[in-house]
């Protein structure tokens, strides 16, 4: 089991910017892809975006493409989401997670959080507008 903790989150205006991080701990998570989702109340967990093990490869759900970025430091055991020209509706709790299986995923499974077996406690965002 990978231990992950998130943070970073805070209390921002709309337009502006965050950088949430995510240490990871116990089993080695640097052959696992990793992922950040989130949660509002109310709503289901919904995808945000992954990178690949090695970190060539990352993925971005429609609504965050062009504002966020995905990066992995190994070495480190850190993942990190920047979030830039932040809107309201990015509002939410948000997860770290790593793959439950090591190494490759097929595509579509970066985006499923259901082959994410480790998760953290989760770090809020709130975008003021």
């Amino acid at each position: 089991q990978v231990q992950l903790v998130e943070s970073g989150g805070e209390l921002v205006q709309a337009g502006g910017s965050l950088r949430l991080s995510c240490a990871a701990s116990g089993l080695t998570s640097d052959n696992r892809a990793m992922g950040w989702f989130r949660q509002a109340p109310g709503k289901e967990r919904e995808f945000v975006a992954a990178v690949s093990w090695g970190g060539a490869q990352t993925y971005y759900a429609e609504s965050v493409k062009g504002r966020f970025t995905i990066s992995r430091a190994n070495a480190q055991n850190t993942v990190s989401l920047q979030m830039n020209s932040l809107k309201s509706e990015d509002t939410s709790l948000y997860y770290c997670a790593a793959a439950a299986s090591r190494f490759a995923l097929s595509r579509s499974d970066y985006y499923s959080a259901g082959k994410y077996g480790s998760w953290g406690q989760g770090t809020q965002v709130t975008v003021s507008s």
